[in-house]
């Protein structure tokens, strides 16, 4: 198992992107969270296999039908924490 975290900048807040990353990662058996940071973006942490987690990532830069993904910062590393499941945090 391994973790994902992301950055993603653009237009993701108030256009569905965390219920859109929410819907992707469960449906990839993928556990974390996703918020909104105070400066716009959205972090994204998710961990699971490797395979699922690149293909999270791809699903990152395209976003939900109203964003507009500018940039997406990854970084890789072991779990720190163990999540139950796929959660939106406000």
């Amino acid at each position: 198992m391994q973790e994902l975290r992301a950055n993603v900048y653009g237009r993701v807040q108030m256009v569905m992107f965390r219920d859109f990353v929410q819907r992707k990662a469960r449906g990839l058996k993928l556990v974390g969270y996703v918020h909104n940071l105070a400066d716009g973006s959205v972090a994204v942490v998710a961990q699971g296999e490797r395979t699922a987690l690149e293909t999270l990532v791809e699903r990152l830069h395209e976003g939900s039908i109203l964003s507009k993904v500018e940039k997406v910062e990854v970084a890789w590393g072991e779990p720190a924490h163990t999540f139950r499941n796929f959660s939106i945090r406000y």
